[in-house]
């Protein structure tokens, strides 16, 4: 094969050939391949390719395609399987909507097979507006998710990616929105490894995420997409990271313009390039030519992020004969199926969660109701369904809808808004609270209420969204917004004790005190997808048992919370809060019953380990088909500054009425060992304790669901077991 086609010599490693290609290159083609709009280059046959592309719970942006549940709602499925058949679905539609785009020459932004997806970032603080996009608060969780979304996306053929992830936002990133062009995320060595990268670290070392995203803000003083430590100490030398990195969008020019670190963009740009960041969602890199003639940067340094750039492309496929990549196959026809539709409702009906049903309130008996009012401005909102980085689904179905399609001809369905989801009056010439007449008329014909409230994503979300109500993007509290609290006092006082059932679409806490003592059935919905509706109308009527928990601690007053900069994780989300929750981190009920024994509690030890094996039988002792999610916690007893407990296992089991099935988790020695001080990862000399259950181990979840089981381990010696 001819020199200067060794690229496509199939026979090399993807490396070798893109390096072949990017030693082919001119300096300017090379910048020019830096960019999230990487320009095309027609002499050496390279098409133009756009890097930019998102896939946080379905394609997006780019046509019609499968929306799934925010990603937080994912996430209270507590279910990794389906996490990676989630990821696999919306992998097999992005490879279909790629093969149809390239087909006519589009290349546009948002129609390639490079996905910015999963957000990783942990959920510290629930003010945050960017908080749904993750799987919530805890670093174990989000790490097991991530790891298997990633793995759907990816694929596992032996050769060629299905589609590229890309582990975001590289680190130390929970808001605040307004200050992220400029803020300094100062963080301990201990809350660093113990909190803010182990989820990184999952989907660098056990998924293989080919790509990374650094976030807007610096840590400890460096700007993330230009920081030595992030970049090159942990992310490429410890971890030995072999994918490419990019930056978030135009976070570049805060180097210079917000971080104050550099002082020109030539600066900014040299920076980011020789700290590892290989390409830049935006278009500053033009000015690496610049920076390469005053010896800001060598050419050489790159060249070794276009080499980098290419090979992820190469494993795509993108430079080999159509016929051989078993992927160029899949077609438009595998776009938002029925199948696809089938399984998305499925997955929504998973993650919604059970919050109380005193008096078995739940599920409604359709036989026993003449007429219901959905009252809410989240009944019948769209936007309540999808949260943001959202698709754009070929049906939608809200909460009034879905139990239309429920109940048929059978029930009257009454809708009233009942009020703005967060001004005082729905028609802007009308006085406050103009829809309560209409609320109190229809609840004093119907049967059964329910209240759809909540927020949507013009309330929380990142900063700059459209129609954001607060600007920044982050909430200013976990407080219903508007007069929605109002209007649920209302409904409960006029409903004079019938039936009143809440229903909350949210993407992070809300403090749901009054509620929690006066409304019997509380269902938190998060942000359910397309199928939101129909998922929730099968739970709503007993199709479904709930499954979901909780992956986030909805707190029980919002005063006990530290300030939203403070990055510490003292007195923040279960593992380190004084407080008792209102809804604690793991909890969420059935409408059947479990049983969980363990079986058995094996610890093997070694000079430098510990090891737990856990053998427990878990039972519906119930009357309907459910699933239940066994927790394992572990607690270091004798080291001060310990979390309270952290989870390190978790199994989701599915089972009909009366079924029985076994459940092994395996704890190793890195679920007791705790980082110290100086970020080093120790085993501790005391006493441990592993608790086992379906909810975590504080007294306020054993008292909303089960008890748990708890045993101690022992470790005679402190070792360190990673420096």
């Amino acid at each position: 094969m001819a020199q200067e086609k060794k690229w496509l010599d199939t026979s090399l490693s993807f490396e070798e050939r893109a390096q072949a290609l990017a030693d082919a290159m001119t300096l300017e083609e090379k910048v020019f391949q830096t960019l999230h709009r990487s320009a095309a280059i027609p002499r050496l046959g390279v098409p133009e390719y756009t890097w930019w592309n998102e896939a946080l719970h379905g394609v997006a942006r780019a046509g019609v395609a499968t929306v799934f549940p925010q990603a937080i709602g994912l996430a209270a499925s507590f279910d990794e399987d389906m996490l990676e058949k989630v990821g696999d679905v919306i992998s097999t539609e992005g490879r279909g909507m790629y093969n149809a785009h390239r087909k006519y020459e589009d290349r546009d932004i948002y129609k390639g097979l490079t996905f910015w997806s999963p957000n990783v970032n942990i959920f510290r603080d629930p003010r945050w507006g960017r908080g749904h996009e993750t799987y919530g608060e805890d670093p174990y969780l989000t790490s097991r998710l991530g790891v298997r979304f990633i793995e759907g996306m990816q694929g596992h053929d032996k050769k060629y990616m299905k589609v590229a992830a890309c582990a975001k936002h590289f680190a130390v990133h929970s808001g605040p929105e307004e200050m992220r062009h400029h803020f300094d995320a100062v963080v301990s060595k201990k809350d660093l490894w113990e909190t803010y990268l182990p989820a990184f670290k999952a989907c660098v070392l056990e998924a293989g995420v080919e790509a990374v995203m650094g976030a807007y803000n610096r840590t400890n003083g460096e700007p993330c997409c230009g920081s030595r430590t992030l970049l090159g100490d942990i992310l490429r030398k410890k971890w030995g990271f072999k994918g490419h990195v990019t930056s978030d969008c135009w976070a570049l020019k805060d180097f210079h313009e917000g971080h104050m670190v550099t002082n020109t963009e030539e600066e900014s740009v040299a920076l980011a390039m020789n700290e590892g960041c290989d390409t830049n969602c935006g278009n500053l890199n033009v000015h690496l030519l610049g920076a390469v003639e005053k010896g800001l940067v060598t050419e050489e340094t790159i060249t070794k992020a276009v080499v980098r750039l290419f090979t992820t492309r190469m494993k795509l496929g993108m430079f080999d004969p159509e016929e051989a990549v078993e992927y160029n196959k899949i077609g438009y026809e595998a776009v938002d199926t029925k199948e696809n539709k089938e399984f998305n409702r499925a997955v929504s009906a998973k993650t919604i969660t059970l919050l109380r049903n005193e008096n078995n309130i739940l599920p409604l008996k359709k036989e026993e109701l003449k007429t219901i009012a959905v009252i809410g401005p989240n009944a019948n909102n769209r936007k309540a369904l999808v949260g943001n980085y959202e698709g754009t689904a070929s049906e939608y179905v809200t909460i009034s809808e879905g139990i239309q399609r429920a109940v048929g001809n059978s029930v009257r369905v009454r809708f009233s808004e009942g009020c703005h989801l967060f001004k005082d009056r729905v028609s802007g010439l009308g006085n406050r609270n103009d829809r309560i007449s209409e609320v109190k008329g229809i609840i004093d014909e119907s049967d059964a209420i329910v209240l759809c409230m909540g927020l949507d994503p013009g309330l929380e979300g990142e900063e700059g969204d459209q129609g954001n109500e607060f600007a920044s993007g982050d909430k200013p509290n976990c407080k219903l917004p508007g007069i929605q609290e109002e209007l649920i006092k209302t409904v409960v006082e006029h409903a004079k004790g019938k039936k009143v059932i809440l229903v909350v679409l949210g993407g992070s806490a809300i403090n749901l005190s009054w509620e929690s003592e006066n409304i019997d059935g509380i269902i938190y919905g998060f942000y359910p997808g397309a199928q939101g509706g129909n998922a929730i109308a099968d739970i709503l009527f007993g199709k479904k048992s709930p499954e979901g928990k909780l992956p986030i601690t909805i707190y029980a007053t919002d005063e006990e919370l530290p300030e939203f900069t403070d990055y510490a994780m003292k007195n923040r989300t279960y593992r380190y809060m004084q407080n008792d929750a209102l809804y604690p981190f793991g909890f969420g009920l059935s409408y059947t019953d479990f049983k969980l024994t363990v079986d058995k509690f094996d610890v093997t030890k070694g000079a430098k380990s510990v090891k737990a094996k856990i053998t427990a039988s878990l039972t519906n002792t119930g009357k309907m088909k459910g699933a239940q999610t066994v927790q394992v916690y572990v607690k270091a007893n004798d080291v001060e500054g310990a979390p309270n407990f952290q989870m390190k296992g978790l199994k989701k089991v599915t089972l009909s009425a009366g079924q029985t099935k076994q459940v092994t988790i395996t704890l190793p020695t890195t679920a007791f060992a705790l980082y110290d001080d100086e970020g080093r990862l120790v085993l501790n000399k005391g006493d441990y304790t592993v608790f086992v259950g379906t909810n975590a181990p504080d007294k306020r979840s054993v008292s909303l669901g089960n008890k748990v089981e708890s045993f101690k381990v022992t470790v005679a010696e402190t070792k360190v077991i990673e420096k």
